[in-house]
């Protein structure tokens, strides 16, 4: 279908809120992960009944990886990643978004909202049942248990990154948090990277299949931009323990919109 077709699908409203939901989710990615848990519900309602998951999931990635990127880069600026735990991780992370991908096209819209409702509920319980956790940076493995580890959490959260997608960099975090010892402000600089890597590998698959609205994507990707920057300025100020807060807030939040959804679902 040719660029200018896909817009003239949906009305000026409807672009105007999903450049809406793409700055938000901006902003929450960059500061605790899950910003895909806004934007992604936003093109499901919106995009054309007919788009394929691929589609959705594919201008997704547009989106989040522009944001990501300008993320990153100033938590990066700021905050120095841990070669032992980015390498593994990274590079886990693209093969197993990539894969991902590549399933992702058997997986029916209507499932997305149920799977990624189970996954938030058992990490914002987890995390609210550990009040101290993540608010000390203070890191539990070395050498080859920790790499091993690393590598692990990219592969798995890849994975489901490539084929479903919201709350990629939530769940990033809370892995290392869980399973390193990570602080949440120095989970959420290799979360970002590791994130980047996922978004540009799922994209990469989705491209070349002739998934992806290029344009809405692109008008999406500026507003996520914009959003990622001042989420990442502000989590670095405020440091880990208002990073946790934000996390708790949204994750519930979040909960109840995918639980709405897939109550609309069932009836």
């Amino acid at each position: 279908m040719p660029l200018l077709d896909q817009l003239l699908q949906l009305s000026a409203l409807t672009l105007v809120l999903l450049i809406a939901a793409a700055f938000v989710a901006g902003w929450v990615d960059a500061v605790v992960g899950g910003g895909g848990l806004i934007q992604l519900p936003a093109l499901l309602t919106s995009l054309p009944a007919e788009a394929s998951t691929g589609a959705v999931l594919g201008t997704n990635k547009v989106a989040s990886a522009a944001g990501t990127a300008v993320s990153s880069w100033t938590y990066v600026r700021r905050i120095a990643p841990v070669a032992a735990t980015a390498v593994p991780l990274v590079l886990c992370a693209l093969a197993g978004s990539a894969a991902g991908a590549g399933l992702a096209t058997f997986v029916p819209r209507p499932w997305l909202s149920p799977v990624v409702l189970v996954a938030l509920l058992g990490v914002g319980a987890y995390t609210l049942l550990r009040p101290a956790m993540g608010l000390v940076h203070d890191p539990r493995h070395r050498g080859r248990a920790h790499v091993l580890r690393s590598g692990g959490i990219g592969l798995v959260v890849g994975l489901y990154d490539g084929m479903l997608g919201p709350g990629t960099g939530t769940f990033f975090i809370i892995a290392m948090v869980a399973l390193l010892g990570y602080g949440f402000l120095e989970a959420s600089v290799h979360a970002k990277l590791a994130n980047l890597t996922t978004n540009i590998g799922a994209l990469l698959v989705f491209g070349l299949q002739g998934e992806v609205w290029w344009l809405l994507g692109a008008a999406m990707a500026v507003a996520n931009v914009l959003g990622g920057f001042l989420g990442a300025r502000l989590a670095l100020r405020l440091g880990s323990r208002f990073v946790r807060v934000v996390f708790l807030v949204v994750t519930g939040a979040l909960a109840l919109r995918l639980a709405a959804d897939t109550v609309a679902l069932l009836t």
